[in-house]
């Protein structure tokens, strides 16, 4: 398998199992609505875990543009591969949105709320405060991109298949404690991917795509990933 075909094969998985469990909570008339935010956080635990299991091997499963930037800015992949991993990472999250959209195709006429039918596409902020949603998005991508930095460090050993469930729980842990501000999408493809299927989908009753907050889930966390590369170079 190529590294452009794991990149949009296991963003694709990503999306469709995240945006899933989000569609699960929301949407009207599923058997898991209203079950909440921990569900939320550990769906999308498991689902960046099980992706990274499935194409790890294959590209290093970075499924996320600004981890991939960040990397590179810190040395640590090439930046020859970084513009077609981000194309794959963006096509894969579009068709794991429509996939989402297709499971759960009967229960968007059942769902009144626009902004819940947008809410499992993409993010958007608890409080509209564009500064303070900025920050959110890339502080957590910062601790994001530092932690993962920091686990391949010198002398710091996992047992096989350990750093990636480590992985899970950095996803749990980022949600739970940052997550609430901006629905933490700490990951461009995650966020603009989906919210281009919502514009593009014939989903029942949906609104705006909100394209205005659109660059905050894509700019905040390009820079906080930056931002934990150069950090990462001087502390580790």
């Amino acid at each position: 398998m190529s590294i452009f075909v794991a990149e949009l094969i296991g963003t694709m998985l990503l999306v469709l199992l995240g945006n899933g469990v989000v569609a699960g909570v929301v949407l009207n008339k599923s058997k898991a609505q209203n079950s909440g935010w921990i569900v939320i956080t550990f769906g999308w635990g498991f689902a960046v875990m099980l992706a990274a299991y499935m194409v790890g091997h294959y590209s290093g499963a970075y499924l996320n543009p600004a981890l991939t930037i960040g990397f590179a800015v810190a040395g640590k992949l090439a930046w020859a591969k970084v513009g077609s991993m981000i194309v794959a990472q963006m096509i894969g999250a579009f068709l794991g949105a429509v996939l989402v959209w297709l499971h759960y195709l009967p229960h968007w006429k059942e769902t009144q709320s626009p902004a819940d039918k947008l809410a499992v596409f993409s993010t958007g902020p608890a409080i509209r405060s564009p500064f303070a949603n900025f920050m959110s998005e890339a502080i957590g991508t910062f601790v994001l991109v530092f932690i993962l930095l920091a686990f391949g460090a010198k002398g710091l050993v996992f047992a096989d298949g350990l750093q990636t469930m480590a992985v899970a729980f950095l996803i749990v842990s980022i949600g739970m404690s940052l997550g609430g501000t901006t629905g933490y999408a700490i990951n461009p493809a995650r966020d603009l991917g989906p919210r281009i299927a919502h514009a593009i989908l014939p989903i029942a009753g949906k609104g705006s795509s909100d394209w205005g907050y659109a660059w905050v889930p894509v700019i905040g966390p390009i820079v906080g990933a930056i931002l934990a590369a150069v950090a990462y170079g001087f502390v580790i």
